[in-house]
């Protein structure tokens, strides 16, 4: 039941039908309350949700590398949640209740610099990991440098681990190798590269490298 103070011109303050009085600061107010959503598990609504989950759960163990992959991306939100974002719109491919990343199109790493052309992962030793790239910097090529650094990341998507080295080697190295925990041999883990400059304030979008199987 609702209560009005001061007369009818006065406040009002609990519930008279769809309708909720109360104050705030002093400040008397009153709002109608939002009409009953008559199925609130419509098949969109089960298939968003479906999906958020699927896209959650393959960036969860990747949220440190997301700070720095996405930090120039985010625009008022967090670089986790721009991510979720990009990812639940360009990453998510089968139907309900299927859904599963499509991680040619997932970007783990969204910016400017030039990123890693003629990449390739191999494993031939144990719990190691190793990326190849074309040195893509010089004359003409806009912003990529010599410099720039490897951001590397192995995800393993039975385990729901990554592993990852931010500040890897430099652009013209052309390779590097990732150790990765002795458990992982046997397991088929997809692979992702960007660049970040040396000095921190340039990322590029990521490249899928593909899936290996881990020595």
């Amino acid at each position: 039941m609702g209560k009005i103070s001061q007369g009818v011109l006065g406040g009002f303050s609990g519930k008279v039908g769809n309708v909720v009085g109360g104050s705030w600061k002093g400040i008397d107010y009153m709002r109608v309350k939002p009409a009953s959503v008559a199925n609130p598990r419509t098949q969109g609504q089960v298939d968003q949700r479906s999906k958020f989950s699927v896209v959650l759960n393959f960036l969860q163990p990747l949220s440190e590398f997301l700070r720095v992959g996405f930090k120039l991306y985010a625009k008022k939100m967090s670089q986790f949640n721009s991510a979720m974002s990009y990812n639940l719109n360009h990453a998510v491919t089968g139907a309900y209740p299927d859904f599963t990343i499509d991680y040619p199109h997932a970007l783990v790493s969204h910016g400017q610099l030039n990123g890693a052309i003629g990449t390739g992962v191999s494993s031939t030793n144990p719990a190691v990991v190793d990326f190849t790239w074309a040195d893509n910097s010089g004359p003409g090529r806009s912003k990529a440098k010599t410099t720039d650094k490897a951001m590397l990341l192995v995800y393993n998507a039975s385990k729901g681990i990554a592993i990852y080295n931010l500040e890897g080697a430099s652009r013209d190295t052309e390779e590097q190798s990732l150790e990765v925990p002795t458990d992982f041999s046997g397991d088929e883990v997809e692979v992702f590269m960007a660049f970040i400059s040396e000095d921190g304030s340039q990322v590029s979008d990521s490249v899928y490298v593909g899936s290996v199987a881990v020595a």
